[in-house]
């Protein structure tokens, strides 16, 4: 069960960092797109990608 934890991390870290690394002046058009959103709707933004996450987890452990 760690090692899941330990990967799914290390994954989330690998993806993120390729963000910064291959497209960073899209990460900045990005955050400067959520300075200008509404607390409302950033809640709205991060409640759907929880949702996502969720259903590609369960998808995930379906197939496994």
């Amino acid at each position: 069960m760690a090692s899941y934890v330990i990967f799914a991390l290390g994954l989330m870290i690998l993806l993120e960092g390729l963000v910064f690394a291959l497209a960073p002046s899209f990460l900045e058009e990005f955050l400067k797109a959520l300075q200008h959103m509404s607390p409302k709707a950033r809640q709205q933004f991060g409640l759907t990608a929880c949702a996502l996450g969720v259903c590609l987890l369960a998808i995930s452990a379906m197939l496994a």
